[in-house]
């Protein structure tokens, strides 16, 4: 998923994103990028256990208590947690089309995991970044 036209067609796609390890405070990335999406039209689905509510939504303890269908896992967990969200990832129905690690954030097994599983991966990439680049500052904060 390196090209920009493939970008472009994920994120015209996506409605949901469920945000694994999303954060509170609004000087933390895991807060702030995710606010970023949510003002650039996705509807974000927090996941963290810590957390009641975020971003005006009703914060869950883990990827499959969220309701509906998800089109983007974003990961903001270390690289050594990744492998438990796999196997919860791989029980959602339907499976999300993307799940996305941010910069830091790779495990090769775990991404050849979801791949076999029909789900694209994007390792150590920031998916703000990502998005601010293809539709420019138009699309959000």
């Amino acid at each position: 998923m390196e090209s920009d036209e493939k970008l472009r067609a994920l994120f015209t796609a996506a409605k949901t994103i469920a945000v694994i390890g999303i954060k509170d405070r609004e000087s933390e990335d895991a807060f702030r990028i995710p606010q970023y999406l949510q003002r650039a039209g996705f509807r974000i689905r927090p996941v963290n256990p810590k957390l009641a509510t975020v971003l005006g939504e009703h914060c869950v303890a883990s990827l499959t208590e969220v309701e509906g269908p998800i089109d983007i896992v974003n990961l903001f967990r270390a690289s050594e947690h990744v492998p438990g969200h796999v196997d919860e990832i791989l029980r959602l129905d339907p499976l999300p089309k993307v799940v996305w690690m941010q910069l830091g954030i790779h495990h090769g097994p775990s991404a050849q995991r979801l791949r076999d599983a029909g789900i694209e991966v994007i390792q150590d990439r920031c998916i703000m970044v990502d998005h601010k680049r293809i539709f420019g500052a138009r699309a959000g904060a």
